[in-house]
């Protein structure tokens, strides 16, 4: 779906096999997701700001 070089995988993957997490693209007007462990399975994609949004929400629920 994206170059190679615009994923990410999450900080939280380190422990254990280190396949256990998410991997995130920024794509300028999206962010698209996708399983780690599958990468050629598919993806999910939000706009920015939706995804914005959800780690915002995310945050404050961890204050």
């Amino acid at each position: 779906m994206t170059d190679p070089r615009h994923w990410k995988k999450s900080s939280y993957s380190e422990g254990g096999d280190g396949n256990t997490c998410v991997e995130v693209a920024n794509l300028h007007t999206q962010v698209a997701i996708r399983d780690s462990k599958h990468p050629t399975h598919g993806t999910l994609t939000f706009p920015a700001a939706t995804f914005t949004a959800f780690l915002d929400t995310l945050k404050a629920d961890q204050l």
